[in-house]
Formats: C-alpha cells, structure tokens, sequence
C-alpha cells in the first residue's frame, strides 16, 4: 500500500467514527429528553370590569 492510500484509509476512517460517535450522541440525547409541558394559559375573569362603569 501507498503511503497516500494509508492517509486516505486513515482519514476516512477517523470520520466514519466520529460520525459514529455523533448519532449515538444525538441518540441518547433524544431519548432521555423529556418535552417540557406548556404552561397552563390564565383564565379570563368573566366578572364585568370596574374600568367599564366608570363613566
């Protein structure tokens, strides 16, 4: 083997692990996130506004 296929061999091998790596990462991360919950919206009053009978 040439010295340039070792590098090549070398170099390609090192990204297939670090992708590797990343999507078992990713993986993980997506497993144990939990979805935070909304807040619950504030209900309107359904009693009139003093500011409506003022005038």
């Amino acid at each position: 083997m040439s010295l340039t296929m070792i590098i090549v061999l070398l170099i390609c091998s090192w990204l297939t692990v670090a992708a590797a790596m990343l999507w078992g990462v990713l993986r993980i991360t997506r497993r144990h996130h939990h979805p935070v919950q909304p807040a619950p919206a504030p209900e309107a009053d359904k009693t009139p506004s003093q500011h409506a009978n003022a005038h």
